[in-house]
C-alpha cells in the first residue's frame, strides 16, 4: 500500500509528472482525418476498444465523407457496415441522426460548443469533450473514460464512482494545462499496467503513493472490493 501525497493537488501534478516521464508520446489513438470523422470514432469507440473502431472505420470513412452521406444512409446498411462495433444498431441511429441536425441546424459543420455537442443524438459530455479538445483546440473539462474512472479511484484522487461527478473533482485539482493530457496518460497506463482485472502494482511508477497498491492494501479503490 502505498502513501498519497499530503494533498489531491499535490497528489495529481506527481502522478502527471511521473506518467508524463513514462508516456512522453501520449495522445489519442482513434485514427480521423476531420471534426466529423472524429465525432463519428468517439461515439462508435462507446463500450469498444479504440482498436476495433481504427479497424472499422478504415472502410466506413471511404464510403461515408460528409454528414449528408450519413444522414443519408438507409438505417440497415450503415448498421450491417458498423457490425463488428459493440451496440451497432443503436450507433448507427446516432450517427444518422446527430448528421441530420449537423446538417440542418449547423451548415454542415460539427459544432464547437459544448451545448451543440450534447445536443447531438449519442453525444454525452465525454465525447463532446473529445470533439472540443481534438476538433476544435478547445479544452474546457476532463475526459472521463473507463480508465481515467478507475486510475483516478485508484489513486485517490477521488471517491466519487460517476464520471458526471468525477470530473468536477478532476478538475479542481489537476492543472488546467494538463486537463487534456492527463485523460491520455491515465489511458497508456491503465492499458499497460493498471487494468481493471490484474493491474501489475511490481512494476508500477505510481505505486509507492497509489493508496490501492496491492502490497499490503485490502482493498481495491476503483470497486471498493478486495483484491
Amino acid at each position: 500500500m502505498g502513501t498519497p501525497l499530503e494533498t489531491p493537488v499535490d497528489q495529481a501534478e506527481e502522478i502527471v509528472s511521473r506518467l508524463e516521464d513514462a508516456y512522453p508520446d501520449s495522445t489519442i489513438s482513434l485514427r480521423y482525418s476531420n471534426r466529423l470523422e472524429l465525432l463519428i470514432a468517439v461515439i462508435l469507440s462507446a463500450q469498444c476498444t479504440d482498436e476495433r473502431v481504427n479497424e472499422e472505420t478504415k472502410h466506413l470513412f471511404e464510403t461515408y465523407r460528409s454528414p449528408e452521406d450519413y444522414a443519408n444512409a438507409p438505417q440497415d446498411e450503415l448498421a450491417e457496415a458498423l457490425n463488428s462495433i459493440t451496440y451497432y444498431n443503436n450507433k448507427a441511429k446516432y450517427i444518422r441522426s446527430a448528421c441530420e441536425t449537423i446538417v440542418e441546424e449547423h451548415d454542415g459543420e460539427v459544432p464547437d460548443t459544448m451545448d451543440e455537442l450534447t445536443d447531438l443524438s449519442g453525444v454525452g459530455r465525454k465525447t463532446a469533450n473529445v470533439v472540443l479538445q481534438h476538433g476544435h483546440d478547445i479544452v474546457e473539462g476532463v475526459v472521463v473514460d473507463t480508465h481515467v474512472q478507475r486510475l483516478s479511484r485508484r489513486l485517490g484522487l477521488t471517491e466519487e464512482e460517476r464520471p458526471e461527478r468525477i470530473e468536477p473533482e478532476l478538475m479542481e485539482i489537476v492543472p488546467e494545462s494538463d486537463w487534456q493530457q492527463f485523460t491520455h496518460l491515465c489511458i497508456d497506463h491503465g492499458r499497460a499496467v493498471c487494468t481493471a482485472r490484474n493491474p501489475d502494482c511490481s512494476e508500477c511508477i505510481l505505486a509507492d503513493i497509489c493508496p490501492s497498491e496491492r502490497g499490503d492494501s485490502e482493498i481495491d479503490l476503483a470497486s471498493g472490493e478486495p483484491w
